[in-house]
């Protein structure tokens, strides 16, 4: 059964699961694409790294969050409502994710779409970040790179859980 993510737990998957963020927010917002490497890299972190920060069970119950996550991330994908690199990185989120949290990760989702889009919004027309970033691929498209609100939602969730707030 899960439990609530404890501060130890999140500090272990901190400094993994931030570069592998980070590269999934950049990827997204240059090429409108998460790599599938960046999935893989994930999900060995928590394959790994969860078996130092779980008693076994957890462990265990958070993988069927990965195949949950990525059935309802499939449907979306099909109903085109999100991409399938933001279906599968977020299910390679859900082991990292205690389903006692799960309606604030939701919430700090959210909020980081809604962020995420104004500020990608308003960063595409201002000239010195176009100079910057010319061949982005997100500047010239209507879709937005959802990978900056999930690396974010990420970072965000194992961040105040390292603090004790999640």
């Amino acid at each position: 059964m899960s439990t609530a993510m404890t501060s130890w737990a999140a500090m272990l998957f901190l400094p993994f699961a931030v570069p592998i963020a980070l590269w999934a927010v950049w990827s997204d917002l240059s090429r409108m694409k998460i790599p599938n490497k960046a999935v893989m890299a994930l999900i060995i972190v928590f394959a790994v790294i969860g078996l130092f920060a779980f008693e076994l069970d957890e462990y265990l119950w958070r993988w069927v969050h990965l195949v949950v996550i990525l059935v309802i991330g499939f449907v979306m994908n099909i109903g085109r409502m999100l991409g399938a690199g933001d279906a599968k990185f977020a299910a390679a989120m859900a082991p990292l994710v205690a389903l006692p949290d799960a309606v604030l990760v939701l919430m700090i989702l959210a909020v980081m779409i809604l962020a995420g889009f104004i500020l990608h919004r308003i960063a595409q027309k201002i000239s010195w970040v176009r100079a910057a970033t010319p061949d982005w691929e997100s500047w010239k498209r209507r879709d937005y790179p959802m990978g900056l609100s999930l690396g974010a939602t990420l970072i965000t969730y194992l961040g105040l859980a390292a603090l004790g707030g999640a």
